[in-house]
């Protein structure tokens, strides 16, 4: 299904959601990572999500608002849902708490899991050249889910 014809579908079924057709984008950097955090999204599991200042620096995308509206896509690249950001806020790395990694819904959705899955991400995948340092500016976003495919 096209990203047109799944926000259509999506404001039939929301007659709330705007005309304009939001941001699509995927969780993690693999088709497999989207796959895994997305059914974890469609099973009410997780309601967070936590990105590096620094990627979004290097990207030139902006920061997640309060409000904004985003279709989430499967590793395929097909849209699945419509999320709505909650909350917003920046914190260093080693102040991310438990409860936010809680919110994620990743393995045991512990802090010390949280901790060492993300410092392994950024690693690989981030764009910040300092590496991961506890003082790295993380993006901590909540989110609730308004449509499913």
């Amino acid at each position: 299904m096209s990203l047109d014809a799944f926000w259509a579908t999506a404001r039939r079924s929301c007659p709330a959601l705007p005309c304009e057709l939001p941001e699509a984008w995927a969780f993690g950097a693999t088709p497999e990572q989207a796959d895994e955090l997305l059914a974890l999204v469609l099973d009410g599991i997780k309601t967070a999500t936590a990105s590096s200042l620094q990627d979004y620096r290097v990207s030139g995308d902006p920061l997640p608002r309060e409000g904004d509206l985003s279709i989430v896509l499967d590793g395929a690249g097909r849209p699945r849902a419509v999320l709505e950001t909650t909350r917003v806020s920046v914190v260093p790395f080693d102040q991310v708490d438990a409860a936010h990694a809680h919110a994620e819904g990743e393995g045991d959705r512990s802090l010390a899991h949280w901790r060492r899955v993300h410092e392994a991400f950024w690693r690989e995948h981030g764009e910040d050249p300092r590496g991961v340092t506890p003082d790295m500016p993380v993006v901590c976003e909540r989110f609730r889910l308004l449509f499913v495919a």
